[in-house]
């Protein structure tokens, strides 16, 4: 592998080349190093690099006989929300300045026993809300990178880690995909383990990757899943539904533009595109995630309002305060409206394998005073269904994603179908 850019290597291309003995873990992890010291000061996507540990860890990952894993010497990006021994968790925010956790989150436990190394924490919106952290997107570090997982979808998208953890309440993982041009994976509700990881709604948060392949994203699902169920892909033809309407009228020209000729593509290759419309209850899901959203985390992260209120920010405080204002009533009903949607799940999809939408209603905004709406994110969330975000096109030089969306807990089946509508995917 003399003379290649290795920092463009997928993860299953460099954990098969580590395996082999065809590319040391240390050559890989310098590659990288040097990459973010050359593209972070503009990107600013890490909170915190362990640079000496990650080497120390690579060379012992060179000297140890035969892959520990699946993901021997393979660099792991964490948002910094979420555990890991050795790395602080300050959850962007300096009232945890300074904080390390004593033990790692199961997710980064099964990334350790799985051979990966930890090089660092990426940056995250405060508490993995809405005020925005340093992250520039590194397609024009004048928009916003989205978030709250902002640091996760920068650094991968910008090659300097080839894998990262982040989490979605809202669209923080699909979002930040679309704007800043990666793959992103939001599993099934409760797929990954959630101890270890900010708690901001108990109905909602959800453990994602981030990627630059599908079958980078499927390597780490067959990793970080309670269980990997087994699943049966075929080669017949798919029906894809296609959303059409309501919320999604909302969409750029440019994002529906890349939405129709995506259509096409697929159809062209066989597959059985359907519109889909806008079904009441998959309508209701946006509201009534954020009313779960803004209900929960009041009451979760309340102490951190009322105990470091001068340590936070003012949109912290107006976000908790506005939860606080919600009554039961209205909890109560956002939460009838979301059950009820699972158990219609069915007639959502109307008989589509998969569900074909937009990401975003376009390219990352201007500025970096907002991470961006998560309109298009938030009734998918609240479904809990896996969702797989891919990069489809341009505007202006800035990526425009799409989304496709399968059934509650068919996570390797949404995996191995997306696969073989956009890039070849491991047994």
């Amino acid at each position: 592998m003399t003379g290649r850019d290795w920092t463009q290597l997928g993860v299953v291309e460099a954990a098969s080349a580590i395996a082999a003995g065809t590319l040391r873990a240390q050559d890989l992890m310098q590659a990288l190093i040097a990459r973010i010291d050359e593209r972070d000061r503009a990107v600013l996507a890490w909170s915190h690099l362990g640079r000496e540990a990650a080497m120390a860890a690579a060379r012992a990952a060179d000297a140890y006989e035969g892959p520990r894993g699946p993901l021997h010497g393979v660099p792991v990006g964490i948002k910094d929300v979420i555990d890991a021994v050795g790395q602080p968790t300050e959850y962007g925010s300096e009232a945890f300045a300074g904080h390390y956790p004593d033990t790692d989150a199961p997710v980064t436990a099964r990334l350790r026993a799985a051979g990966a190394i930890i090089m660092g924490k990426l940056v995250t919106a405060e508490f993995a809300t809405y005020r925005p952290g340093p992250t520039r997107n590194p397609a024009d570090p004048g928009h916003t990178p989205g978030g709250s997982s902002s640091g996760s979808a920068a650094a991968v998208a910008d090659r300097q880690v080839p894998l990262s953890l982040g989490t979605q309440t809202a669209g923080s993982v699909i979002r930040p995909a679309s704007f800043c041009g990666a793959f992103g994976f939001k599993p099934s509700h409760g797929r990954y383990p959630a101890q270890g990881v900010i708690e901001t709604s108990h109905r909602l948060d959800t453990v994602g990757t981030f990627a630059r392949c599908v079958a980078d994203l499927a390597l780490a699902d067959l990793v970080l899943a309670d269980e990997a169920e087994t699943a049966f892909v075929d080669d017949r033809p798919l029906t894809i539904g296609v959303v059409e309407g309501g919320i999604w009228a909302g969409a750029s020209a440019a994002m529906g533009e890349t939405l129709g000729r995506w259509a096409r593509r697929f159809a062209a290759a066989g597959h059985r595109v359907i519109g889909i419309g806008a079904p009441a209850l998959l309508e209701e899901l946006g509201p009534a995630q954020k009313v779960i959203h803004q209900y929960e985390c009041a009451r979760l992260l309340l102490s951190i309002r009322r105990e470091r209120a001068d340590k936070v920010s003012e949109v912290f405080r107006a976000f908790i305060d506005g939860g606080l204002a919600l009554s039961g009533d209205a909890y109560a009903q956002a939460c009838a409206v979301q059950d009820r949607a699972r158990e219609m799940e069915g007639a959502i999809f109307a008989g589509a394998d998969l569900i074909l939408a937009p990401s975003a209603p376009g390219i990352a905004p201007a500025g970096l005073d907002s991470t961006g709406d998560p309109v298009f994110c938030r009734p998918w969330t609240a479904l809990g269904t896996p969702s797989l975000g891919f990069p489809a096109g341009h505007e202006s030089g800035l990526p425009l994603g799409l989304q496709l969306n399968g059934r509650r807990g068919s996570d390797r089946l949404t995996l191995g179908q997306a696969a073989r509508l956009l890039d070849p995917i491991p047994s």
